[in-house]
């Protein structure tokens, strides 16, 4: 029997994270350049990308790009590919929340929501799912949240993406994981994040929604390590098609 912390381990994996310049997806792609995976980060800033390269150094790229640009996915997928070549594991950590409610919601404000939340998560999954199979094995971790089943004050076009993001997990398992490429979505709670930052600068709100969880607290940055490194890995090889809520049980009240 193999060390069972090696099914933990990286080396040798292309990881790509969106959302790497800040919050939960720099996160993200911190936690998988520790666990040993060469790392492409992607987001709209390159001067927040270029910062989290350099402290990580050699096994970390970028690629600055506006994923909600649909028309601009294949060619972002053929940049993402060029320093360590096509990634076997995707984690989809960018999204916007305009936060509009229902009678102010804009089509503008809708599309670029269902572009960057719901649909670039598919299309870039889809230009790297070829490789994968070629390989069989890959990973998919798709950003859900606690809106893709509850309903919240100004979340309609946000809440929608993001219920989207569960059923699109879930075809994705269908489509791919024979293949040995497994579709999985992590739930966060409320994480101090530049995207929950309103919430947060309101102290009351925040100690409302500590109380909601089981745990009694907010999440930390670091409560997220482990679930991503789990979904990201071969540790969760039998795994496919679920939303792990990373929430401190605040779906579970």
């Amino acid at each position: 029997m193999s060390n069972p912390i090696d099914l933990f381990d990286l080396t040798g994996r292309v990881a790509c994270v969106t959302g790497a310049s800040a919050g939960l997806g720099q996160r993200a792609a911190i936690v998988l350049a520790r666990a040993g995976a060469k790392v492409v980060g992607v987001a709209r800033r390159a001067d927040a990308l270029a910062e989290w390269a350099k402290a990580t150094g050699e096994n970390a790229a970028v690629v600055a790009a506006d994923l909600s640009q649909r028309d601009q996915i294949e060619e972002i997928a053929k940049k993402i590919s060029a320093p360590f070549g096509v990634p076997d594991i995707l984690v989809h950590a960018a999204g916007i929340n305009t936060r509009e409610v229902a009678d102010d919601v804009t089509p503008e404000g809708w599309d670029v929501t269902m572009n960057l939340n719901l649909a670039a998560p598919f299309f870039l999954s889809q230009a790297f799912v070829p490789d994968m199979r070629c390989r069989g094995w890959g990973r998919i971790v798709n950003f859900a949240s606690l809106q893709t089943t509850r309903a919240f004050p100004g979340g309609i076009s946000y809440g929608t993406s993001k219920a989207g993001v569960g059923q699109l997990t879930r075809a994705m398992a269908e489509a791919w994981s024979k293949d040995g490429i497994t579709a999985n979505a992590i739930g966060p709670g409320f994480f101090p994040t530049e995207l929950t930052g309103p919430v947060f600068a309101d102290p009351e709100r925040a100690a409302r929604n500590a109380a909601q969880t089981c745990i009694g607290r907010n999440g930390e940055l670091s409560d997220m390590d482990g679930p991503l490194l789990f979904l990201c890995s071969d540790a969760s090889s039998y795994v496919t098609g679920q939303v792990l809520m990373v929430d401190g049980g605040y779906t579970a009240k």
